[in-house]
């Protein structure tokens, strides 16, 4: 039998079992012995990594893997750095970034190095006054030299969470959109993490979104009472459109609860998908609807057996059938079928009450 005492390392029926049942068995018992992780790199023919300061660098250039680290870190940096110089970076030690004392930020280990890579020919370089600096080293932002996936990748290394599992072939990944295109790191308050600030930051590329909340019915982004991460996830999302749920309806209902249900009459379309009705970003119609009740209705419903006809002037009051012409106007079938996102009322069936 296994026990607390057992040479996981060298005990064939653990390693049997280890083969039989692999990380399901290595999760049950590793809380018993360190040895458990010996016994995984035996069985795996791995050895277990050391970590080092001057690791590989990842992007790829064999400039940046000669490089070494700088002996000072920041101290080397902010001597050019500073609050005049046209990349000043004092206001990152305001930032979680900049927590010395927190072992998980870049600045408790290579500091600066940690995000932008080894440091040595940058500064070498700059003590020569060479201009072209922006290859010695990984840089950010829109200016950058630095292709998007390694800048990216520097991120993720500390930041590849559960909220970015699907950034990889996300529709931001594959346009090559980098972090600090959206994001800023040297700056005390990142724009785009702020409610009321990040929608100026989306609408830089998404102009149409931007025109729609303009529109006489739209959700409050432009008041800033809303942000579009209240229903997207930039960072990329199994749902379409980037939504934050797996369903558009289920993203609604983060907010317009009383609309989920279940009813006891629920009205088909309303379970199906919001935006068969609704336009999300904004409408000119009232309630985000994507035109007039009655032409919305209609594209369903067929008038035959109902006075719900056509609204022409023959349907209006004074026309050939103004008896019918209070179901043609204000809200039109919205004057009749008042809970038309589906009813819990006994007679309810149409939608009356």
């Amino acid at each position: 039998m296994l026990s607390r005492d057992t040479n996981y390392a060298t005990n064939p029926i653990f390693i049997r079992l280890l083969k039989r049942n692999g990380v399901f068995l290595f999760a049950h018992l590793f809380t018993h012995s360190l040895s458990l992780v010996l016994a995984l790199a035996l069985v795996l023919g791995t050895t277990i990594p050391q970590s080092s300061l001057a690791a590989e660098n990842t992007t790829g250039d064999s400039t940046h893997n000669s490089a070494s680290y700088t002996k000072k870190g920041a101290d080397t940096c902010i001597k050019c750095h500073d609050e005049d110089n046209a990349v000043p970076v004092f206001p990152i030690f305001k930032t979680k970034h900049g927590r010395q004392a927190d072992p998980n930020t870049p600045l408790a280990t290579l500091q600066c190095e940690t995000c932008h890579g080894p440091g040595t020919a940058h500064v070498d370089k700059a003590k020569n006054k060479d201009v072209k600096l922006s290859g010695s080293i990984i840089n950010f932002g829109p200016r950058s030299t630095t292709p998007a996936a390694i800048q990216n990748q520097q991120c993720l290394d500390c930041h590849e969470n559960a909220g970015r599992v699907n950034w990889f072939g996300s529709q931001h990944e594959n346009n090559d959109i980098a972090c600090t295109s959206c994001h800023q790191i040297h700056v005390a308050d990142d724009a785009v993490l702020v409610k009321d600030k990040q929608q100026t930051i989306c609408f830089t590329c998404h102009k149409q979104q931007r025109a729609d909340t303009f529109k006489r019915s739209s959700h409050p982004l432009r008041y800033g009472n809303m942000a579009c991460s209240a229903c997207h996830n930039s960072h990329g999302s199994i749902s379409p459109g980037a939504l934050i749920k797996a369903t558009v309806n289920e993203t609604c209902y983060t907010c317009h609860a009383e609309k989920r249900g279940p009813m006891l009459w629920p009205h088909a379309p309303v379970v199906e998908d919001c935006t068969l009705c609704h336009q999300a970003h904004g409408s000119n119609h009232a309630a985000l609807l994507s035109t007039r009740v009655v032409f919305l209705c209609k594209q369903c419903h067929s008038p035959q057996g109902h006075p719900s006809l056509a609204p022409s002037g023959t349907a209006l009051p004074g026309g050939t059938f103004s008896a019918f012409g209070k179901f043609t106007v204000g809200k039109s079938c919205l004057n009749c079928h008042t809970a038309i996102h589906g009813s819990n009322h006994p007679s309810g069936i149409k939608f009356l009450r």
